[in-house]
């Protein structure tokens, strides 16, 4: 055998070794369960931080957030950068990406609740260190555009909590009654099960199976980069606002090219709201929309999940294993 065809036949077997190498710890990555933070107690620590948009005149919602975490016995910690503004930004990526590192790495602080979402988080997640926080690891609380931050929580290992922000806070709390309530469960170590409305458009079937996603335009962004779930043997949650449905069609079609629907085991469709009325009319509801993307899946499909942009913003502990049963008539998210 000469040279060359040697050298040829060590780089094919070398090339064979090393993907079945990565395929077995992708595999196994897929199957870890994520690790839980520790709950809360009364005297812990709660930073308040804004990773995203500005905060124009919101200073009655912050104030209010530190005065509903005084109620349940905790600690306020406000990010000094928090009132910072910077064009449509909570401040320079900097400044943003400070509040945040400086929550990360304090061991005092049991958890980061996100002032608000908008836009910004996807400008600091490549300056980011978890180091730190591996070693005193802490909940994320907060939706809309913190799906990035869950997303890179969950690719470090990590359970965190989709929640209200603190402008989310009505002057009157009774208007958000089982929001507030939710959170309060799932930050203190008694998160909910859920008994959602039927639909006619739910797809039946049980699976067990963690729960991961958010935002559904914050999930596509992340395609292509190291942020972007690994969606195999988990169940997948959406929600969204203000899209027109085309809008809402070609991200799921990008996603399913993407193989994120391959492995998936299930679907829970959150609040689409404000959806946008486009000239061409689309022809069908959101609900059919979503069915006919996924059509050649047969996981099951449960639509009603009180999630997303709406004042009624049940809690998620993303990252956590339930039993989700569908039928036409209900369905169930029990935690196991």
């Amino acid at each position: 055998m000469n040279v060359k065809k040697s050298v040829f036949i060590i780089t094919i077997i070398s090339f064979f070794v090393t993907n079945l190498k990565l395929s077995a710890q992708n595999s196994t990555k897929s199957k870890i369960e994520m690790i839980q933070p520790p709950y809360l107690k009364a005297g812990d620590t709660v930073a308040i931080v804004a990773p995203s948009g500005i905060l124009k005149n919101r200073e009655r919602e912050i104030n209010q957030a530190v005065e509903l975490l005084k109620s349940w016995g905790l600690h306020a910690l406000v990010g000094k950068n928090v009132f910072s503004k910077y064009d449509h930004f909570a401040g320079t990526d900097a400044q943003r990406c400070e509040d945040f590192q400086n929550a990360l790495d304090d061991p005092k602080v049991s958890a980061i609740w996100c002032a608000r979402g908008g836009y910004g988080t996807v400008r600091i997640l490549d300056k980011l260190n978890y180091e730190k926080f591996k070693k005193h690891p802490k909940w994320l609380i907060g939706y809309s555009d913190i799906t990035a931050l869950h997303n890179q929580f969950h690719n470090e290992g990590f359970q965190t909590i989709h929640a209200l922000m603190c402008v989310s806070l009505t002057k009157d709390l009774s208007e958000i009654e089982q929001s507030i309530s939710t959170f309060k469960s799932a930050l203190f170590g008694a998160p909910e099960n859920y008994v959602l409305k039927g639909s006619a458009y739910n797809k039946q079937g049980e699976i067990t199976a963690p729960i991961v996603g958010g935002n559904l335009t914050l999930l596509h962004t992340m395609l292509g980069s190291e942020t972007s779930i690994d969606t195999s043997g988990k169940i997948l949650f959406i929600e969204e606002i203000g899209e027109y449905k085309y809008h809402i069609d070609r991200m799921l079609q990008s996603l399913k090219r993407a193989g994120y629907f391959e492995n998936c085991k299930g679907l829970i469709v959150g609040d689409m709201s404000r959806m946008r009325k486009n000239t061409t009319f689309w022809g069908s509801s959101v609900e059919q929309l979503v069915l006919d993307a996924l059509s050649e899946y047969d996981f099951p499909i449960a639509f009603n999940m009180p999630a997303g942009h709406e004042k009624d913003n049940r809690a998620l502990i993303l990252g956590k294993t339930v039993e989700l049963k569908v039928s036409k008539d209900k369905s169930t998210i029990t935690l196991k």
